[in-house]
């Protein structure tokens, strides 16, 4: 059953079982969108292990899409405050406290994948948890999206229909085959966590947690290095437009190619940030082998 925009204030039990049909991902613009988002991470991994000392890299840039991806969520914090906090926690504001949440259920959450395990409604109860530091779980109330004036969305109500919705997000995300590019599989993983918020808070952040994970999953990456926050926080009213077009107007063609030009654009400013950082290692160490003949790097 199609979504009626007219009943927002109605939880979307009908939502539809993942996948949508195959045609949406066989479109030339797509697959051609799709090459090249692989292309761009592909290059971006390869590159990685040039790093020096990789930890302070990925250290910095998990902080910084902490930052970005809560202030979606317009919950904001400084770099300063973010640095900071991270070495003296007990010293941080409340947003910022939550903003190194956000990061350590990005860790916690990798850690779990790249050790071989599963997507599982466990996992996502302990993200859910990390970042709101909460004890509950799946949602047996009606959430949903915009204020009290104003209803946009409701999810899916109640606990027994969200865990049958996930369960079913659960067995396609975990789910092996070359039928479908994967990069185009976590467009579409994307937009049905999102529309099945399943928890009552902090969903926006953990379907951006869980991009990452379905990232590692797939092999695309090593280490927590890929983050799309930065470039869906620029063209944020896109993102959700078009998330509510795929809901109201089965729009998957534009929903996927905004996901995979996320990928590539951000797998490209990544890819720049290692670059930069190699070139001022080399540049560094002939410095010191110049001026300090001795010291052998």
């Amino acid at each position: 059953m199609k979504f009626n925009p007219d009943k927002p204030y109605k939880p979307y039990n009908e939502l539809p079982d993942i996948l949508p049909d195959e045609k949406y991902w066989r479109l030339l613009s797509i697959y051609e969108q799709a090459n090249k988002a692989n292309r761009a991470m592909a290059e971006l991994k390869d590159r990685l292990s040039a790093i020096p000392n990789p930890d302070i890299f990925f250290n910095t840039l998990s902080l910084q899409e902490a930052k970005d991806s809560s202030s979606i969520e317009n919950i904001f914090t400084t770099n300063n405050k973010l640095f900071k906090a991270f070495t003296l926690d007990s010293t941080a504001d409340p947003h910022t406290k939550e903003v190194l949440r956000y990061g350590k259920a990005l860790v916690d959450g990798f850690e779990v994948i790249k050790s071989g395990n599963k997507f599982s409604v466990e996992l996502m109860e302990l993200i859910y948890r990390n970042i709101k530091e909460e004890n509950d779980g799946i949602c047996d109330f009606p959430v949903y999206i915009g204020n009290d004036y104003k209803r946009i969305y409701t999810a899916p109500c109640c606990r027994d229909v969200i865990l049958d919705k996930l369960n079913n997000w659960i067995s396609v995300a975990n789910s092996k085959s070359d039928e479908i590019n994967p990069l185009i599989k976590m467009a579409i993983l994307h937009y049905q966590f999102e529309v099945i918020h399943p928890f009552r808070d902090g969903n926006g952040r953990m379907g951006r947690v869980i991009n990452v994970l379905l990232l590692s999953a797939y092999d695309f990456l090593d280490d927590p290095i890929l983050y799309l926050s930065k470039y869906i926080n620029e063209n944020k009213n896109d993102y959700y437009g078009l998330l509510m077009s795929v809901t109201e107007n089965n729009s998957w063609e534009e929903w996927i190619l905004f996901m995979l030009k996320a990928i590539e654009e951000t797998s490209k400013y990544t890819l720049d940030k290692v670059l930069t950082i190699i070139d001022l290692f080399n540049d560094t160490k002939e410095k010191m082998q110049d001026e300090v003949p001795e010291i052998s790097m």
